[in-house]
């Protein structure tokens, strides 16, 4: 049996799939923050202090967060509006246990 999607949620999806973006982030910036913490040199090839900006790495999961919930409201939005004109994602489905 063939089903259409007819709707997206903007706000429900945009919302899991950026706090999920935001925790799976969550599994590089912090490796990669400890590694520059340590691996940067404290100096320069001319004595100069240098201070990495380590704090990026800490605010990548906020900007994940917003833009991903932004962008994914976006889509649906779109996907939602296209639906009038040229149908939605089609899958076909069928029973458990039916051959």
């Amino acid at each position: 049996m063939k089903k259409q999607i007819r709707r997206f949620s903007p706000h429900q999806n945009a919302k899991v799939f950026s706090v999920m973006m935001a925790i799976s982030v969550l599994f590089f910036t912090i490796p990669m923050a400890l590694m520059f913490t340590f691996v940067v040199p404290p100096t320069d090839q001319n004595g100069n202090p240098v201070d990495f900006p380590v704090m990026i790495f800490w605010l990548m999961p906020i900007f994940y967060l917003i833009f991903g919930y932004i962008s994914v409201a976006i889509g649906c939005a779109f996907y939602n509006f296209l639906f009038k004109f040229v149908g939605g994602i089609e899958i076909e489905v069928q029973e458990k246990g039916v051959e």
